[in-house]
């Protein structure tokens, strides 16, 4: 479920209050001037132009992303890449990868399997499909001062860092991939269900996969889970052969509630080691109920 932000007419008040009675002259509160405050700087998202790393070519498969640095904000000269197995941002956790020089208008960031294994002091052949990886940025500005994810606050919970307004490039992924080859039909285990129809986890799905209709694509029948809703009809999942990339084709699955639901997505097909990890997002009655991630493993 989405989560709506609800400012009350009550908060709206007190700030209005605290605005009415702040100091002025002499009292004033020099930081509550702007112009005492210092630029700062971020990188924002150009094109992402892969997050997946091929594993029977590991040391040359790349991933990368295009950015610039907000224009507003003080000059970029260089960004520093760093790799992590995790998401947070403990920056003890994290391993340099190199330094790329800002060039205008726009800047390439890319990473390759062998410079991601160097960084992480692991063989890269080791990297293992399905595994994914954190590669973080740090923008360096002329006047040597820095900004990454570890030391730029979320603008209040604005979300500058993990919001999508800004569409800012604090850090981006690098998935380990495999080439697609069928077939992949049978039973499977559902080992994450954030959408949460199957509430006791890890939960055994009988002929949860078909393989086809078509050439490169699977039918998945996980949506609606028994007591959840009423199933109607499958998932349509398309694979990319060359990666394992895959599309859920716009697919009515059928009723939650009575009303008639329709899921499109898109994710990862590791048929090199049976797992299936997708983000699937729901559309109930008409009305879109957001992106969910599904991981099934192949028994």
């Amino acid at each position: 479920m989405k989560r709506l932000l609800i400012i009350s007419a009550a908060f709206i008040s007190i700030a209005f209050l605290i605005y009415s009675c702040k100091k002025t002259g002499g009292d004033v509160n020099p930081l509550s001037s702007v112009s005492e405050n210092a630029i700062g700087s971020y990188l924002v998202l150009d094109k992402v132009n892969n997050l997946n790393l091929n594993s029977t070519s590991i040391n040359t498969s790349t991933v990368g992303i295009d950015v610039h640095y907000y224009k507003g904000g003080e000059e970029v000269t260089q960004v520093v890449l760093y790799a992590s197995a995790s998401t947070g941002f403990d920056t003890a956790q994290w391993h340099m990868i190199k330094s790329v020089p800002y060039t205008s208008p726009s800047t390439t960031l890319s990473v390759t399997g062998a410079e991601l294994g160097t960084a992480l002091g692991v063989d890269p052949t080791t990297l293992a499909p399905g595994a994914t990886y954190t590669i973080f940025t740090k923008a360096v500005t002329k006047s040597g001062k820095f900004y990454d994810a570890a030391n730029t606050g979320d603008n209040s919970g604005g979300g500058l860092i993990t919001g999508a307004a800004y569409n800012t490039a604090f850090f981006f992924s690098a998935n380990i991939v495999c080439p697609f080859v069928a077939p992949m039909a049978g039973d499977y285990t559902i080992t994450r269900d954030d959408w949460q129809d199957y509430t006791s986890l890890p939960t055994v799905i009988p002929n949860a996969v078909s393989d086809g209709p078509g050439a490169n694509q699977l039918t998945m029948r996980i949506y609606p889970g028994p007591g959840a809703g009423i199933m109607t009809g499958p998932m349509i999942v398309d694979v990319d052969p060359a990666s394992g990339s895959a599309t859920i084709e716009k697919s009515t699955i059928g009723t939650y509630g009575g009303q008639t639901t329709t899921v499109t997505g898109s994710g990862n097909v590791f048929s090199c080691t049976g797992k299936i990890s997708l983000s699937v997002d729901f559309v109930v009655g008409g009305s879109d109920a957001g992106s969910y991630t599904m991981i099934i493993q192949k028994n």
